[in-house]
Parts: C-alpha cells; structure tokens; sequence
C-alpha cells in the first residue's frame, strides 16, 4: 500500500519540467510545454533540459517563447494544473528578466511599421523608389 499522499496543489517534491511548465501556465498543454522542451527553449540550471528532467524548489529555469526570454526561480512544484492565482506562486521571475521583456516589448510595440497597411500593395512606382533606396 502507498503512503498517504498530500494532494495540496503546492509542493516540494521534484516534477517533470514540463509537467511544471503546464501547471505555471506557460503552456496551454502538456505537449505544447514538451515540444518547446523539446526545441531546446527551455534550460534548466544553464543546462539543456528533456521533458522528463526533475525541477525542484530553487533550480533555474530560462524559457523563450517568442521573441521573449522568461527567467524563472521555481519556488514551488505542483501535479496539477490550478487557478492562475496558484500558478504564480510556483515561481518567480528575476528583476533583469522582467526589465528587458518590458523594454522589448516598449521596442516592438513602437517601432514604425516598414509598409504601411492601409495603402495596401506598393505600386510600380513605390517598388522602383524601394529599389533604388537599398541599391543606395
């Protein structure tokens, strides 16, 4: 017979990474969480991480999902998936992570679009000044 089990949705027991992932709601999915493992786009403790690697309380995570880069401190482990409100006590995020999201994003959002979408397709006209402006 097993030991009783504490089903509280926090934890310190080791979990997968992407089990982990999934339940800090990084992921919609357990398979979404494990190609990204996969892909190489998660590392934990500067290494390059399997889906099955153990994360416990204190490992570093670093995860890219997109253009950003998240660095993370688990603090917690949890089984299951929970509310959000649950989901942001197992981890924390570094202040330097946090600043440079914050600043790329500031960057992406405000940088001036190449072509403007509502004059729509560049005409012959707009293709040749194109041409002759990279030719430069």
């Amino acid at each position: 017979m097993s030991p009783p089990r504490d089903d509280s949705p926090l934890a310190t027991d080791p979990v997968r990474v992407d089990k982990w992932l999934w339940a800090a709601r990084f992921f919609k999915t357990r398979s979404l969480a494990s190609e990204a493992v996969d892909g190489g786009k998660v590392q934990v403790n500067g290494d390059r991480a399997k889906p099955a690697k153990l994360v416990r309380p204190g490992d570093e995570i670093r995860l890219r999902l997109g253009p950003y880069e998240h660095i993370l401190r688990v603090e917690a482990t949890a089984e299951r998936r929970g509310p959000a409100s649950a989901a942001a006590v197992l981890y924390s995020e570094t202040e330097a992570s946090r600043t440079a999201r914050e600043r790329l994003h500031w960057q992406l959002t405000k940088a001036a679009p190449a072509i403007d979408a509502e004059k729509g397709r560049p005409t012959k006209r707009d293709r040749r000044e194109l041409e002759r402006f990279r030719k430069r």
